[in-house]
């Protein structure tokens, strides 16, 4: 097939021998099979701001450090400048995260390079050696669903452990290898102690989870492994081996809201009390 033309740089470098053939084309990337280094691999070559429909970014960005000043102004003035560092800045954060990941034990992609908007990394495959499905492709008994479940569960778990949150995790991007479920699809991924939205995005990935295998094991449905991960976070207790319950007990009490407004007033009282002073203290 022709040559992208983001992968000629990487194929002049020796990097990559040759493009195989397209694998998929996405909202933020299109991903290729190639022979590099005498391995077959992949590589995903992002697309440009303005070609990709990725939407709600803000909320994914919060928390991601810059380090360079001059680059976190561009970014916030929204110059052409700021927008292409924007843009790098979302794109190497996939690169972080599988890095991250990788070395925590997480099932990702093991990651080759990144090279000017190109991530080589590995192929995934099936038990015939074929490009792994994803896991919405797949048919699973009610045992299955339960297993894989109870994976991405301990996986989510892992992410956390190693500071991280998926944030758009589905069945569309899992794919089920031969040695079961890989998370792909990072560029999203959140500093779980930096981003205020990281908390609700967990829930989130576990409940997509639940609503997905339920469909084979519809006692799943029932579980709140989100909430029950998320307390023993906040509380410091997660560990990669935590034994989990998938219920959590909810605070079913009535809010004091007479105990709340007291304070409220104690609180305007003393603030007056302190300017009237403040104020007696001038006219002396």
């Amino acid at each position: 097939m022709k040559t992208p033309k983001n992968i000629e740089p990487l194929i002049r470098d020796g990097l990559v021998d040759e493009v195989i053939r397209s694998l998929k084309s996405g909202k933020e990337a299109a991903v290729y099979v190639v022979s590099s280094g005498g391995e077959i691999r992949c590589a995903k070559v992002y697309k440009e701001a303005d070609k990709r429909n990725f939407r709600q970014q803000a909320q994914y960005q919060e928390g991601r450090k810059v380090r360079s000043s001059r680059r976190a102004r561009a970014m916030e003035k929204g110059s052409s400048y700021g927008r292409k560092e924007q843009e790098s800045a979302w794109q190497s954060a996939e690169v972080e995260a599988l890095y991250r990941l990788a070395a925590a034990g997480v099932r990702v992609p093991k990651p080759h390079g990144f090279y000017d908007g190109v991530l080589l990394m590995e192929l995934v495959t099936d038990a015939d050696g074929s490009a792994a499905p994803r896991l919405n492709d797949v048919e699973l008994s009610a045992e299955q669903a339960r297993d894989y479940h109870q994976f991405m569960i301990s996986q989510i778990v892992l992410m956390l452990c190693a500071g991280i949150v998926h944030g758009d995790l589905s069945e569309f991007n899992v794919l089920v290898g031969a040695e079961g479920p890989v998370i792909i699809d990072l560029p999203q991924a959140v500093d779980a102690a930096g981003n205020n939205n990281a908390s609700r995005m967990l829930e989130r990935d576990v409940d997509n989870m639940a609503a997905y295998f339920g469909r084979f094991a519809p006692e799943l449905l029932q579980t709140e492994y989100g909430k029950e991960i998320w307390k023993l976070y906040e509380k410091g207790d997660l560990q990669p081996d935590v034994k989990l319950t998938g219920r959590f007990q909810h605070d079913t009490r009535a809010a004091d809201v007479g105990s709340v407004l007291r304070e409220i007033d104690a609180a305007r009282l003393e603030d007056e009390r302190r300017r009237r002073a403040a104020a007696e203290s001038l006219e002396e």
